[in-house]
């Protein structure tokens, strides 16, 4: 039994995203006696304690916002250089993976993957023109490519959208089964009343994740039902304006601010309805989880319609009507239904994890030979 193929990702940090979070699943899943994984990583992560636990390399480069454009350009080069040994690299960065790919042709690395997350990319004027510049060093640089969703895929490869293989945010299914018991435990653990209706929401707090948005609507449910809490879990930038956005709204006593948390399984059995407000999305690994647990999901109608897994869970609806979540909301609330296994329906429609982790494997096998 020779070493096993160590694959290195490229990632900003190894927080609790999205991406990270999929990466993550795939990795405890993985056969690593065959696969290893190693990352290259600008900062550190919440997931670096458990990474090198199960046997993976964390390499660290200053990323482009702290060393320009010329620096971060020298850094991925001279990594490449040093460490010529890698078959494959996986990016996951969407339109900078073109600058690590970049550099890992330079350096002769014959199997270069990006991956995309997102339908869309971040930041003002100056951060979108940079990003595409690095977009543009996608298609010569990148020999395989990867996407949650087709959106996704359409939107970082256009015209080579049909070569890309879609892999599934899969996710463990049996941990997030619902579970009356978890359900009371969490929710005295967290001091919620037993009549409390609780909306969730998990995510980041920056723009796309539309936090202010969300809290407005949660201010015009209270109105009609004052027994409402609102759990968001998550951290980042916006977190100050969101907690003044919280006290402007004078809806403090309803919301709870749980920060990020490693037992998301079990605060979603805590919740009654999830709502995720997003400007757009990949294909969001929590509306995945979310719907493991048997939660109905209202949603923006900006988000792919491949994220609904058919069970009845996803409702649509447009950001530009307010009144209108506030009405979904309501009806979920005058529902009384048991919450329905959904277990068939993830590993059906390929959203559990074995399932993707088979498909992982089996690919970098074959690309690695």
């Amino acid at each position: 039994m020779g070493n096993p193929l160590r694959v290195l990702h490229s990632v900003v940090n190894m927080n609790r995203g999205g991406a990270e979070t999929l990466i993550m699943n795939l990795y405890r899943n993985i056969d690593r006696s065959k696969v290893q994984f190693d990352f290259l990583t600008c900062k550190e992560g919440v997931f670096d304690a458990e990474i090198v636990a199960m046997g993976g390399k964390i390499h660290r480069i200053p990323y482009v916002t702290d060393v320009g454009h010329l620096g971060y350009i020298r850094k991925l080069d001279k990594f490449f250089r040093l460490n010529p040994n890698y078959k494959i690299v996986h990016s996951h960065m969407d339109k900078m993976s073109g600058l690590v790919l970049r550099a890992a042709k330079k350096a002769n690395i014959p199997v270069r993957i990006a991956h995309s997350h997102n339908t869309k990319s971040e930041g003002g004027f100056a951060s979108q023109l940079y990003k595409w510049y690095a977009g543009k060093q996608i298609t010569p640089n990148a020999t395989h490519l990867f996407a949650c969703s087709e959106a996704a895929s359409k939107w970082l490869f256009s015209k080579r959208t049909n070569e890309s293989l879609l892999l599934k945010n899969g996710i463990e299914s049996d941990k997030f089964l619902f579970s009356l018991q978890s359900r009371e435990k969490i929710r005295e653990e967290l001091n919620i009343a037993k009549k409390s209706f609780v909306v969730g929401h998990i995510g980041r707090f920056n723009h796309q994740k539309n936090h202010l948005f969300l809290l407005e609507i949660f201010a015009g449910l209270l109105k009609k039902m004052p027994n409402a809490v609102l759990i968001l879990v998550g951290g980042g930038a916006l977190q100050t304006k969101i907690e003044a956005k919280i006290k402007e709204l004078e809806i403090e006593k309803n919301v709870k601010l749980l920060g990020i948390r490693e037992d998301i399984h079990l605060v979603l059995q805590a919740m009654d309805v999830f709502v995720f407000p997003s400007l757009h999305e990949g294909l969001p690994v929590t509306l995945i989880e979310a719907q493991g647990a048997s939660l109905t999901c209202i949603i923006s109608d900006s988000i792919t319609k491949e994220v609904d897994m058919e069970i009845g869970l996803v409702q649509y609806c447009s950001l530009s009507d307010k009144e209108r979540w506030i009405e979904k909301i309501l009806e979920e609330a005058q529902k009384n239904y048991p919450r329905k296994n959904a277990e068939s329906a993830l590993y059906q429609k390929g959203y559990d994890i074995r399932k993707t982790a088979e498909i992982t494997q089996k690919t970098y096998i074959s690309l690695g030979r």
